[in-house]
Order: C-alpha cells, then sequence, then structure tokens
C-alpha cells in the first residue's frame, strides 16, 4: 500500500535540493497563482505542475520523484523556495545556474553522489566555494523537513495531464 493523502512526504536526497536551487536560479519555476506553479526541467523539456494548498502546508507534484519514488521532489522544493519558505544566499543561487542536471544524472547513470561531485567541481571552477554551497543546501533540506509538507491528491494533478513516464 503507497503513500497516503495527507501523509507527510517523504524527504528529498540532499541532489534533489541542489536541483531545485538551480531551478530558482535559472528562472524556471513559475507561479500561477497562489496555489498553483510549474517548473521546467533543466533541459526545458518537460513541464511540471505543482499545487500548493492556501496555507502551502499541503503540496502535490507530477515529476517522478513525488509521483514514482514517494519522496518530495526538486520541482516542489524549488516551488517552496520561491513562494519564500527560507532565504536561500543569492551567491549560492548564482554558483548553482546554467547546471545540465538531466544530463549529469543520465551520464552518471543517477549516481547521486558522482552527479553531485561534478556540481561541485563546476561550482569550484566558477569562483564558489562548495563547502558553503554544501551547508547551504543542506540548510534548506532541514527547513523543508521542519515545514513538514503534507501530500496533496495525486490524481488532480495526473488527471489534467499526461503522467510521467515509468521509470525503467
Amino acid at each position: 500500500m503507497g503513500p497516503k493523502l495527507g501523509e507527510r512526504w517523504k524527504m528529498p536526497p540532499l541532489i534533489k535540493i541542489y536541483e531545485a536551487l538551480g531551478a530558482v536560479a535559472d528562472e524556471r519555476v513559475r507561479l500561477e497563482d497562489e496555489q498553483h506553479a510549474t517548473v521546467l526541467s533543466s533541459d526545458r523539456n518537460k513541464t511540471y505542475r505543482v499545487e500548493i494548498s492556501a496555507d502551502g502546508r499541503t503540496i502535490s507534484s507530477n515529476d517522478n520523484a513525488s509521483y514514482w519514488q514517494g519522496y518530495l521532489g526538486y520541482p516542489a522544493v524549488a516551488v517552496m523556495l520561491k513562494r519564500g519558505l527560507c532565504q536561500v544566499r543569492t551567491d549560492i543561487i548564482s554558483a548553482l545556474a546554467g547546471i545540465r542536471w538531466n544530463e549529469l544524472n543520465r551520464r552518471f547513470r543517477n549516481n547521486y553522489g558522482r552527479t553531485v561531485e561534478e556540481v561541485m567541481r563546476l561550482v569550484e571552477q566558477r569562483g564558489y566555494d562548495p563547502e558553503v554551497v554544501a551547508a547551504e543546501a543542506e540548510l534548506v533540506l532541514l527547513k523543508v523537513s521542519e515545514f513538514a509538507p503534507l501530500r496533496g491528491p495525486r490524481r488532480a494533478l495526473v488527471a489534467a495531464l499526461i503522467r510521467p513516464a515509468r521509470q525503467p
């Protein structure tokens, strides 16, 4: 039996926080109104829908992680950040701009540890301190966890859109 409506979301792996910060940096998060948003994938080939209740606590998203893996995906986290869940240093946002997450995850066969290593190498090449970036990402994950978002309905988003592709 899968997760239920109103249960707390499982927290994402730390890499999803980096991806959410990258989405904010690249201005791929669009707040349509108080409860609806869209987030473009890093290659801009997919559009994810995120719905948030008026109080911000209940979240639905049709990204693969949220839909199939059962943890809060980066699009939902990006929307939470865009809506002001917590302040993130502007230099951290800048450090994670323009990263091709989809391409890196594919190259490293979804080995998130290797993907983060490569991202940190890029961050350092750009003149940012990887330790500071990592500490900020961990702080964001802590804030998301403390906020304890709840699962919204799966079907509400899926009925209006094509379901995400099945994981291989």
